[in-house]
C-alpha cells in the first residue's frame, strides 16, 4: 500500500467522523435517540423493526432508515405497518456513511420523534467500524447463523451496547448452542445485555423495548 492510498483512507475516516459529529448536534437538539442494528444479511433486523412498530406504537414515536445495497423491498415491509421510512441506498458500499445517514434525518419529522432506528447493510463486519452518530450500535444475530458468531466478529459485540438474539423460535431446529453463544458474547463484552427473540411469535421484544425507553429518559 502507497502512502498517497494511506492518506486516502485517513481522509475519508475523517469525513466520516465530522458527519458523525453534526448528527449527534443534531439529535441532541431535537431529544431523539438513534440506534444502528447491524447484523448479517437475514439475521432478522426487518423483522425485529416490524414486531418494533407494534411494541412501541403507543410508548414511542419512531421512524426507520433503512439501509440496503439495492432494491427497496425493506423499506416497503416497514412502511406497510405504518411507520415512517426512509431507503438509504448504499451503492455498493458494505456499510452506510455519516453523510448519508444525516442528510437522510433532515428529510424526518424529528419534532415529533422519539426515535430513529437505522437498519445497516447486511454485514458484522464494516457497519461495526463506521462511526454514523449514533446512540448505541445494537449487535443482531440469528440462532440460524451459528453460536460462535461472538468470537469470529467481535468489533461488533464490543462496540454494541445490546445484543439480540434473534429467530429463537428455529432454536428447536437449527444446532445452536446458546449457553454456549452467550458464553461467548460475555467473553469479548462481559457489561453486554442480551435479549432473546422470536419478533415472528412477538415473543421476547418486551424487554428490549423497555432497555429502549431507559435509554432514552
Amino acid at each position: 500500500m502507497t502512502t498517497k492510498e494511506i492518506k486516502i483512507y485517513r481522509d475519508l475516516m475523517g469525513a466520516n467522523e465530522v458527519w458523525a459529529a453534526k448528527t449527534r448536534v443534531l439529535l441532541a437538539q431535537k431529544r431523539v435517540l438513534m440506534i444502528n442494528l447491524i447484523g448479517s444479511p437475514g439475521a432478522g433486523k426487518t423483522s425485529l423493526l416490524e414486531g418494533m412498530g407494534v411494541q412501541l406504537d403507543k410508548k414511542m414515536k419512531f421512524a426507520v432508515l433503512e439501509g440496503d445495497v439495492e432494491t427497496t423491498r425493506d423499506a416497503e415491509r416497514i412502511r406497510e405497518i405504518g411507520v415512517p421510512v426512509s431507503q438509504l441506498l448504499s451503492g455498493g458500499a458494505c456499510h452506510l456513511e455519516a453523510k448519508l445517514v444525516h442528510y437522510a434525518l433532515q428529510d424526518l419529522d424529528l419534532e415529533h420523534l422519539d426515535l430513529v432506528v437505522v437498519e445497516n447493510v447486511g454485514n458484522m463486519v464494516c457497519p461495526a467500524e463506521f462511526d454514523i452518530g449514533e446512540h448505541a450500535k445494537i449487535a443482531v444475530l440469528s440462532v440460524a447463523e451459528g453460536d460462535d458468531k461472538p468470537l469470529k466478529y467481535p468489533l461488533l459485540f464490543q462496540q454494541a451496547k445490546a445484543a439480540v438474539l434473534s429467530k429463537m423460535d428455529l432454536l428447536p431446529y437449527v444446532p445452536f448452542d446458546l449457553p454456549a453463544c452467550r458464553k461467548y458474547i460475555q467473553q469479548v463484552n462481559a457489561k453486554l445485555p442480551v435479549f432473546e427473540v422470536s419478533a415472528l411469535q412477538q415473543e421476547g421484544l418486551g424487554g428490549f423495548m423497555r432497555w429502549l425507553c431507559e435509554l432514552k429518559s
